[in-house]
């Protein structure tokens, strides 16, 4: 396992264990599409975080990850990178599935989701709680969005519904799980075969 503290200037609290030994310091250098590449520029990124610097890249090889940084180190970021890479965008069906503890938060990443992939034209729905269900049913039905992003309780509804099942794409489907952890956040993302 390596282990450092970081690039300089972006040094984080405590240690970071990897058993993942490519660091990547420039977004130019993870071949990520010309028009992705505008969105992160867009953003307002200059260069990765260390989490980003070592996640990046294995999520879009295809290889589990579990990843653990602090708030506001560009976690959402780092899937939201990954997950708009890897969409096919000309497939008009749900490639990927984002869970979120809370309405808020579902909500905030998918305006990150939408802002990453402005250039792309790719398509970012929250399926959440306390909205019409007959309105998100008609969306979901019309529109088949690349990226969902919704609360556990909605998704369920939905997936129990069949309306959820109609759009998604399951053979390269991403399913990234978000859960809040003492003051640490994680995410667990992986590819369903």
């Amino acid at each position: 396992r390596s282990r450092d503290n970081g690039p300089d200037g972006m040094e984080p609290e405590g240690v970071i264990e990897s058993n993942w030994n490519e660091i990547v310091d420039s977004f130019d250098d993870m071949n990520l599409s010309e028009s992705l590449l505008r969105g992160i520029y867009a953003y307002g990124f200059e260069k990765p975080s260390a989490i980003q610097q070592r996640a990046i890249l294995p999520c879009i090889k295809g290889y589990d990850v579990i990843a653990q940084a602090q708030s506001g180190t560009g976690k959402t970021a780092t899937f939201a990178i990954s997950i708009l890479q890897q969409i096919e965008l000309d497939l008009k069906a749900t490639q990927a599935l984002v869970l979120a503890p809370t309405r808020e938060l579902a909500q905030q990443i998918q305006k990150v989701v939408m802002a990453l992939g402005d250039y792309m034209g790719a398509s970012c729905h929250a399926c959440i709680g306390g909205t019409n269900v007959r309105a998100e049913v008609q969306k979901l039905q019309m529109e088949a969005p690349h990226i969902i992003v919704g609360t556990p309780g909605r998704v369920f509804d939905m997936l129990n519904r069949r309306y959820l099942c109609e759009c998604l794409n399951f053979p390269g489907l991403w399913v990234t799980s978000l859960s809040m952890f003492s003051q640490f956040f994680f995410f667990f993302l992986s590819i369903a075969l």
